[in-house]
């Protein structure tokens, strides 16, 4: 599955990194350690976090993550959207928690 089905799918908003909505989704991550996600994310992941920051661009950029989904209606900040544009790797969003989305992207990526 790509990363624009996941959008579309799952009714997400797309704040930057449209280069990459071809990206191929293996499977999903849920985490707001970036050195969590570092140690145990995999390439071809949607991280699910609440962190808006730019670091979270480096760590997906470092470990090939596939996207990032912002919940709880979060926004990433300007330095975020810019490196997220750079790396082509889409950052999307929606206004549901984190346990709520990562249920519906379970049972999406395994039906």
């Amino acid at each position: 599955m790509k990363v624009c089905d996941i959008k579309e799918k799952l009714n997400l908003t797309l704040f930057c990194g449209g280069l990459g909505l071809d990206r191929v989704v293996e499977n999903g991550y849920v985490s707001d350690l970036l050195s969590d996600v570092m140690g145990n994310a995999n390439e071809g992941d949607v991280w699910i976090t609440l962190q808006t920051h730019k670091n979270i661009m480096a760590v997906a950029s470092l470990k090939d993550i596939a996207a990032i989904i912002l919940v709880k209606g979060l926004k990433p900040d300007e330095a975020t959207m810019a490196h997220s544009e750079e790396e082509q790797i889409p950052i999307l969003g929606t206004t549901m928690e984190a346990f709520e989305l990562a249920g519906k992207l379970y049972k999406l990526l395994n039906s």
